[in-house]
């Protein structure tokens, strides 16, 4: 198969996606930048607060993508 064909075949990514994945790169890293900001002006840190940012970091657009798939999965299948 050449390239032209490869890109052919693909079906088009679904704009929830495209919305998901720029959500994603700019919650990722403001959570980062949040967490970042914590750890270096922080006077005390409790000690569950970073990884309670972390995981909000990761379980936030997690649970925005279970969202959208399950959205476009009863649309495709009613």
């Amino acid at each position: 198969m050449t390239t032209k064909e490869v890109q052919t075949t693909r079906a088009p990514m679904p704009m929830w996606k495209r919305f998901w994945i720029l959500f994603t790169v700019i919650w990722v890293f403001v959570a980062l930048l949040n967490a970042l900001t914590t750890l270096a002006f922080a006077e005390e840190i409790p000690p569950d607060r970073v990884p309670t940012l972390l995981a909000v970091a990761v379980v936030v657009p997690a649970a925005l993508y279970a969202i959208g798939w399950l959205r476009d999965r009863l649309r495709r299948h009613p």
